[in-house]
């Protein structure tokens, strides 16, 4: 019998048996899909007329927004939507070469089109996304899909890398290696060849390069998926699972048993570990997954970044410039708080939703009958 984080391996079970009472499903692409939905106790008084739909991060679930759905729901008179991905919380574990599934569950693509199928379940034209950490880059990628569909983007401790301002930088190097290079080219014919065949050395070194790192894909992808991967995973979630969870707070005192069965539930899954390497080699190998933050000052609707002083997982540096690389977003921290702003800080962190929101989208009052 073989336990991880305390958890019988012999005993998994279907995604469905380990649902909650609110637990709901809504089946994607041949995944079922696990979702909650919190309605605004008060119907009728919409502040906000947009849906809210949260995405969470690496190893999280539903269960991690827990604190804040029904709150926000109430403060803003939208319904609240968040739901598991593949490979996390009670969401279905598929099998990516399955013939049934062109499209990999696993990959960034598919949380996407997920993210736009909850927007057409809600019947809503637009959608507010809040994602935190992992899932920040699901929120900016849905956005870059459809961004007629996403009225806003709410990025909570963003696992994005801020792209580095070094324009000036190249532009200078870039001239005085043009005046260099005119110079020699310029000189005589020889000069020229061996401009030329060093040009043609670069390309195919890169692409040796390119064949080499797609064969160390393949490599550790065949270790990963294999009965070695399977135990690693098993070993790795059993001693340092716990701790990971408390490195993401500032204050592990509030990581609780509940917190942590929170946490371990999605282990009774059957295939958990599969699935979870699964996701690993598709992040690793899927060339759609590259980041996007070339393209990050193309936003052009409301986005707030919001981060802990002490994340010890995605800096508060890094948010920042993740704020001035985005034209006219705001960003916000907040103090004593680490990775996870929502679960730590829950009361702080919808104060700053609220506030952001009723800045940019609150609904207008409704005229007098």
């Amino acid at each position: 019998m073989q336990r991880v984080a305390t958890i019988n391996q012999d005993e998994t079970d279907d995604p469905t048996t380990l649902a909650d009472s609110d637990s709901c499903f809504s089946t994607f692409n041949g995944v079922q899909i696990h979702y909650k939905i919190s309605d605004p106790l008060q119907q009728g008084t919409k502040r906000v007329t947009h849906p809210i739909i949260l995405l969470h991060g690496f190893g999280a679930s539903v269960y991690s927004w827990s604190r804040v759905m029904k709150p926000l729901a109430n403060a803003t008179g939208s319904q609240v939507v968040a739901f598991d991905r593949p490979a996390f919380g009670l969401t279905s574990r598929g099998q990516t070469s399955s013939g049934s599934r062109p499209l990999n569950p696993y990959s960034m693509m598919f949380s996407a089109l997920a993210t736009m199928h909850f927007i057409d379940f809600l019947g809503a034209d637009k959608s507010i996304l809040v994602g935190h950490s992992a899932g920040a880059p699901v929120a900016v990628d849905t956005y870059f899909e459809a961004p007629e569909r996403v009225a806003a983007l709410i990025l909570v401790a963003p696992a994005i890398l801020a792209p580095f301002s070094i324009k000036s930088a190249v532009k200078e190097n870039q001239k005085g290696n043009n005046q260099n290079q005119r110079k020699s080219l310029d000189s005589n014919t020889r000069d020229n060849f061996v401009f030329m065949f060093g040009s043609l050395l670069m390309v195919l070194t890169k692409w040796i390069g390119g064949m080499i790192y797609c064969l160390y894909q393949k490599t550790l992808s065949a270790i990963l998926l294999s009965a070695f991967g399977l135990t690693l995973i098993r070993m790795i979630i059993d001693k340092f699972g716990a701790q990971a969870v408390g490195v993401a707070w500032y204050d592990s005192k509030q990581v609780t048993d509940d917190v942590l069965q929170g946490y371990t539930k999605p282990l009774r899954v059957k295939g958990w570990d599969r699935a979870l390497l699964e996701f690993a080699v598709t992040i690793l190998t899927d060339s759609a997954s590259v980041s996007k933050d070339k393209r990050l000052s193309e936003i052009s609707c409301p986005v707030l970044i919001i981060t802990g002083d002490t994340d010890r997982l995605v800096p508060s540096w890094n948010s920042e410039r993740l704020a001035r690389a985005i034209p006219g977003s705001s960003f916000r921290v907040i103090d004593k708080c680490g990775h996870v702003p929502h679960e730590e800080k829950a009361h702080e962190f919808l104060s700053i939703v609220d506030e952001f929101l009723q800045g940019v989208l609150e609904a207008p009052p409704q005229a007098a009958t």
